[in-house]
């Protein structure tokens, strides 16, 4: 079989859902009640009290996603099956046409500005915090090994955003995804209020270097939401802010490649089921499922360091990204079942919480160490 057969793609443009394709329910239905519960997320997003507790219209169109779903969506008659065609395409196409609009926040000008040691504190923490959870997810606590790199993901990267980009890599169940972003949520709010009093501590202890910068670089390093690093940074001070805000930023851009990479492993991973082939024993290999909307990412982030857009067209850009985000959570949440939830227990949030220790403690190992050991390189 020729390697072109032997490649499964997550790429844009999925194909329509087959009920659409086949004379079923047409897709407007379904992406009208996605981008219903978007619009309400959105607006509800935008209000101080939501946005100083770091909590982003993705949270909370996932929340109301699963009201819904597990509401009037499975009980009104008729209605998943009219929406599902149209709720699967959001959770497919729109997600990863959002996924490479999220590009446009980035610029290369950003990595330049944050340094050497910058760019290696995150690459440290984006790694060791994905190996550490996927080893204690899957060795401590028997976890399935999809569920654990979900949340493996989200802590290490980009919250809720990276797990929907794993998704299609890693071939999750939604329920599996839904418990990611749960965790995402739990402990990355928990930063929100533990980052200020660890500033205060270090002041005295002086185990970072001092100065907001430098703890900046600490909170976007290691918190694991956007909106949850802008809330923690900005109650330390706006020199804290606009280091997080870089950090937090190279280590989104980080996400094309660590999804490559991520293919590539699950590809050559010889953990897999084994067949008998004659007197020889073989690993099956999946397919090798490769990302290509990663490689719209990047190139989103190439044209905007070009910096050519117009200031209104580039915050559409991102509004349009938002709102595409917003649908893909709301038909995550529409899909996925209190129950599975439930049936997950509490596993998957004891890895969240010892994932959270790693990031608070190795991250602040890392950010302590790194510069030290850049200096005495150059």
């Amino acid at each position: 079989m020729s390697n072109r057969n032997s490649i499964a793609t997550a790429a844009l443009p999925v194909p329509k859902p087959r009920a659409a394709r086949a004379g079923g329910p047409p897709l407007w239905q379904g992406l009208l009640l996605c981008g219903g519960i978007a619009v309400a997320a959105t607006s509800l997003g935008g209000s101080g009290w939501l946005q100083r507790h770091g909590v982003g219209a993705l949270t909370i169109a996932i929340v109301i996603g699963m009201a819904t779903g597990n509401t009037v969506y499975r009980r009104a008659p008729g209605l998943a099956m009219r929406c599902g065609a149209g709720v699967d395409y959001s959770k497919q196409a729109l997600l990863r046409m959002g996924v490479i609009l999220y590009g446009f926040r980035l610029t290369l000008q950003d990595v330049g500005t944050f340094g050497i040691s910058g760019a290696v504190i995150d690459a440290a923490v984006l790694v060791s915090t994905f190996v550490f959870a996927t080893f204690a997810g899957t060795r401590w606590l028997g976890l399935d090994r999809r569920a654990a790199m979900l949340i493996a993901t989200g802590s290490s990267i980009c919250g809720a955003a990276a797990i929907m980009a794993a998704e299609s890599v890693v071939r999750a169940r939604a329920e599996q995804v839904t418990v990611a972003v749960a965790t995402v949520v739990v402990f990355g709010t928990l930063s929100i209020f533990l980052y200020p009093a660890l500033f205060q501590l270090n002041a005295h202890w002086r185990f970072l270097a001092q100065g907001e910068g430098a703890f900046g670089t600490y909170v976007g390093s290691t918190v694991h939401e956007v909106a949850q690093v802008v809330a923690t940074a900005r109650s330390i001070g706006p020199s804290a802010a606009d280091a997080a805000i870089i950090a937090k930023m190279v280590r989104v851009m980080m996400l094309a490649p660590f999804l490559i990479g991520l293919s590539l492993w699950l590809r050559l991973d010889r953990s897999g089921p084994i067949a008998q082939v004659g007197s020889r024993v073989q690993v099956r290999r999946g397919p090798l499922a490769i990302p290509w909307f990663a490689f719209g990412f990047v190139a989103a982030v190439l044209v905007n360091s070009l910096q050519f857009m117009g200031s209104g067209v580039h915050q559409f850009t991102l509004t349009v990204d938002n709102f595409l985000l917003a649908m893909a959570m709301a038909a995550l949440g529409l899909s996925t079942h209190i129950a599975a939830i439930r049936q997950a227990g509490a596993r998957p949030l004891l890895l969240a919480l010892l994932t959270f220790f790693w990031l608070v403690f190795a991250g602040a190992a890392i950010n302590r160490l790194v510069p030290d050991v850049i200096a005495g390189i150059f």
